[in-house]
């Protein structure tokens, strides 16, 4: 057995999945869709295990997971359901008008990724008419057409990352997706939190349609869970002070828990598992190569160094201050080097941050209002930088927030404002 199908990083983890803290949420996904009136809404930050959860629940065979990356309008979206399920909607080449033809097909896969099991056979045949092959596809009611695919049936489409679909569109798709519920049609849509109102805003008739299901960032216990298991099932000995500070460091991540305990058997030259067990001992030294290792999975550059520079100067330069290490810079800089101290953490209140950014200087320290500049500026830059919003500065409550434990590990690993 190799070591890459213990710790899945990037795919589903058939050895390494822990769900002993989701199986309340898990009943509740499946009441929902048997009830078959609402649309599940599954909201939770950034790589926190939400895709995986839906995978397991539901069943690979029954899934017809999209993604909202891409999409500008509702045909985009309901063409990649029928490319999944084999409903072909074909276009002609022809450009004549009135020329007519029919489309439909049956759903189904070989291995059985998606089998037509709870319907029999999905098909379908629709007439269309065009004028040229560019507007054939809107001659299609493609809403009536999935409806007729998939009313009734246990499929369930995903829209993963819902908030990726154009604002523009938004609206439309979930008045669409209303019309397919009350038909019959299961949906499940994902987004983070700060968008997980985006279907509601989209069509306010959801309201009282709508089911959420939060999710958050793993605590340390549940996290831990993933090394025990795979440890064990790779025939490795681990020290719990090792376990703990990956933990540490996924920062509630499970899918960088994955990575940092894949590296981990990496670093000790471990691709497959051992016939004889194989003792690992926590050093620091250790810990710190599996990180180098792993950072270079996790590539943030250019957001950071938008970050790192901040806003461009207008007259003078900003002020510089000395470092306890020699090396100097500017509030910005500070900044970064202040949240990729130890601990990892990925939510700063005010005083501790200030605190951190002190423990740094040597001599004169920047001011608490430039700390609180620096915070706002560096949101701004990293969210516009990522196209979503990644970090956030509540200046109400003076809580600067990551949200996306990659962006924390990468500031913490990688040489981002070292020279």
């Amino acid at each position: 057995m190799k070591i890459k199908d213990i710790f899945t990083p990037g795919r589903f983890p058939t050895l390494t999945y822990v769900d002993d803290h989701l199986k309340e949420k898990e009943q509740q996904l499946l009441d929902t869709l048997d009830d078959g009136s609402m649309l599940v809404s599954i909201s939770g930050p950034s790589k926190s295990g939400k895709t995986v959860f839906v995978e397991k629940v539901i069943g690979r065979d029954y899934l017809i997971q999209v993604t909202g990356a891409g999409v500008s309008e509702p045909a985009d979206l309901w063409m990649r359901v029928f490319d999944i399920i084999g409903t072909p909607v074909q276009r002609s080449s022809t450009s004549a008008s009135g020329k007519s033809g029919s489309v439909g097909g049956k759903a189904g896969a070989e291995g059985g990724f998606i089998v037509a099991k709870a319907k029999g056979e999905v098909s379908a045949s629709a007439t269309l008419s065009s004028q040229n092959s560019e507007t054939e596809i809107q001659s299609i009611d493609l809403l009536q057409l999935l409806i007729r695919e998939l009313a009734n049936s246990e499929f369930v489409i995903f829209i993963d990352d819902f908030h990726y679909v154009e604002r523009s569109a938004q609206a439309l798709i979930a008045q669409q997706i209303k019309e397919a519920i009350r038909q019959g049609v299961k949906f499940i849509c994902a987004s983070v939190p700060y968008h997980s109102d985006d279907l509601i805003r989209g069509n306010p008739d959801l309201r009282g349609r709508l089911f959420s299901i939060d999710f958050d960032y793993w605590n340390e216990d549940v996290l831990k869970k993933i090394a025990y298991k795979g440890f064990s099932e790779a025939n490795i000995i681990y020290r719990n002070e090792l376990v703990n500070r990956l933990c540490e460091e996924a920062a509630g991540s499970p899918q960088l828990m994955q990575y940092l305990c894949l590296n981990t058997c990496y670093e000790k030259g471990i691709r497959e598992k051992p016939i004889d067990p194989v003792d690992i001992i926590y050093e620091v030294g250790f810990l710190e190569s599996i990180c180098r290792r792993t950072v270079a999975s996790t590539d943030y550059s250019s957001i950071a160094e938008k970050m790192l520079e901040g806003p461009k100067t207008r007259g003078s330069d900003r002020k510089s201050y000395i470092s306890v290490n020699g090396w100097q810079g500017d509030v910005y800089r500070f900044l970064i080097k202040a949240i990729s101290l130890d601990p990892p953490c990925l939510t700063f209140r005010y005083q501790p941050l200030v605190d951190r950014i002190i423990s740094l200087c040597v001599g004169e320290s920047p001011s608490g209002s430039s700390i609180t500049s620096a915070c706002h500026h560096v949101a701004n830059l990293a969210n516009d930088s990522a196209n979503n919003n990644i970090v956030e500065w509540d200046g109400d409550n003076d809580v600067f927030d990551i949200r996306d434990p990659y962006l924390l590990f990468y500031l913490r690993w990688s040489e981002i404002g070292d020279s």
